[in-house]
């Protein structure tokens, strides 16, 4: 069934299968136009024998008389057939014939023949019985006739060494065709096969139109369909991420406006209840600063360049984050990280902005006052571990999706990890969510394998 699947597998099948069915079909009709042949030139050749014989008898036979009777009564037999012997050698013995005269008596015939295998003669021509193909003919005088016969088992062992002379070509013929068959299929629909494995390596995040340069004129519609459909939904994700980079950005001020405002009025009303519900708008507005700042983290990721031109140390970028944490009160972080540089291509922004999402989800979700631990060895793996529950496995699927929270209790944007998840996939990096963490009964991890150079 899953050979079934495989275009080149039908081809090749079909292909093969017609071509087998017109080799037997032809490889029949010659045998049985062969064969027709062959039927007329035994009968020709039994027709030319008895032809040729009949006058050799009729003169054997003529010689027989004369020395009859010049010679003595006690060398012949009461038939008259002294000499029949020698009339035998003469014919030889591959030729079984009967030669008979007009009363029907045997006169002579091939040595060792039963005369009553012979039927008698009834008209001149070609005759059949069940194990013989016979001829009879005439002398002129109708005095002499003479049945030369051919056994069917001989013709037909003529003929099946002939049809199996015609069928052992077509044994070998037939799978040397299947291979060069499949050989062609295979070489045909390479480039069916360029374009099926160039669009299995594109990333989730590659867009760019197929390259239709080689393709035969029945895959350009296909390649063409193709690019449109990339060329919309490029189009359809640009507009989708401008959009949220351009309101991000344009919120930024009003919002920060609005806090300032409600700062100010907090500071001047002397009702409690009045700066009670200041503070909440405050909180709620920075909550939409820090959401549009994720936005435009989002929109970065998927939509800005994540590859620089010079590669970097991991090391630096990973340590300026921790440091911005230090800075901001959090000082519960222990980093680890070799003393070798740990280069990358990747663009410093991106990798900074892949660690402050796994930073700060694990010190907003895991164990109040408990470690974080940020680890970064040679090979490029980064991984991001806190204490806390460990986390079924339906709310580990669904972490790396927008707006999704481990933890509902907890206030969050719920964007982090699907920042981590766009900046990953479009670099070819692994992102593993592993809960309880390695070594302990409880936590979650997260590993990014970073690419190095």
């Amino acid at each position: 069934m899953k050979m079934m699947s495989s275009l080149q597998a039908r081809l090749a099948i079909a292909v093969g299968v017609s071509i087998t069915i017109l080799w037997l079909a032809a490889a029949v009709v010659t045998a049985h136009r062969l064969g027709r042949d062959m039927e007329e030139v035994y009968d020709d050749g039994l027709k030319a024998t008895a032809e040729r014989i009949l006058p050799i008898a009729r003169h054997d036979l003529r010689e027989g008389h004369d020395r009859r009777d010049t010679s003595d009564d006690d060398e012949m037999d009461d038939a008259g057939h002294g000499a029949r012997p020698e009339r035998e050698a003469r014919y030889g013995e591959d030729v079984t014939f009967v030669l008979r005269d007009r009363q029907g008596r045997v006169l002579t015939g091939s040595k060792g023949t039963d005369a009553s295998v012979f039927p008698p003669f009834e008209k001149q021509g070609f005759s059949r019985t069940d194990t013989h193909r016979l001829y009879y003919a005439a002398s002129a005088d109708g005095n002499l006739i003479i049945v030369v016969a051919e056994p069917l088992d001989h013709r037909r062992e003529l003929s099946q060494k002939m049809l199996l002379g015609l069928m052992l070509p077509l044994l070998i013929v037939i799978p040397l065709s299947l291979v060069a068959i499949l050989f062609a299929v295979r070489i045909s629909l390479r480039p069916v096969r360029d374009l099926k494995e160039g669009l299995a390596r594109r990333g989730a995040q590659d867009l760019s139109p197929l390259i239709a340069a080689g393709l035969p004129r029945e895959l350009l519609p296909i390649s063409a369909g193709i690019n449109q459909l990339l060329a919309r939904l490029k189009a359809a994700f640009d507009a989708e991420r401008t959009f949220a980079a351009n309101v991000a950005h344009e919120l930024r001020t009003p919002v920060a406006g609005a806090i300032a405002q409600a700062q100010r009025i907090r500071s001047e009303t002397k009702e409690e209840q009045t700066a009670q519900r200041t503070k909440e708008i405050e909180t709620s507005l920075k909550r939409l600063m820090r959401m549009a700042e994720k936005l435009m983290q989002l929109a970065r990721a998927e939509g800005g360049r994540l590859r620089a031109d010079v590669p970097s140390d991991l090391r630096e970028v990973v340590q300026m984050i921790v440091k911005e944490f230090e800075r901001a009160g959090q000082g519960r972080i222990d980093l680890t990280m070799p003393e070798s540089p740990v280069m990358s291509s990747l663009d410093p922004d991106a990798v900074g902005i892949l660690a402050r999402n796994l930073i700060e989800n694990a010190l907003k979700h895991g164990v109040p006052g408990g470690p974080v631990e940020v680890t970064l060895d040679e090979r490029g793996l980064f991984s991001v571990a806190n204490d806390g529950v460990v986390l079924p496995a339906e709310v580990m699927d669904r972490l790396m999706r927008r707006f999704e929270r481990g933890n509902l209790k907890t206030v969050g944007s719920g964007v982090g990890l699907a920042i981590v998840k766009a900046i990953a996939d479009r670099v070819g990096a692994a992102v593993d969510v592993v809960s309880p963490r390695r070594g302990k009964g409880e936590g979650i991890e997260v590993r990014v394998s970073l690419p190095v150079t």
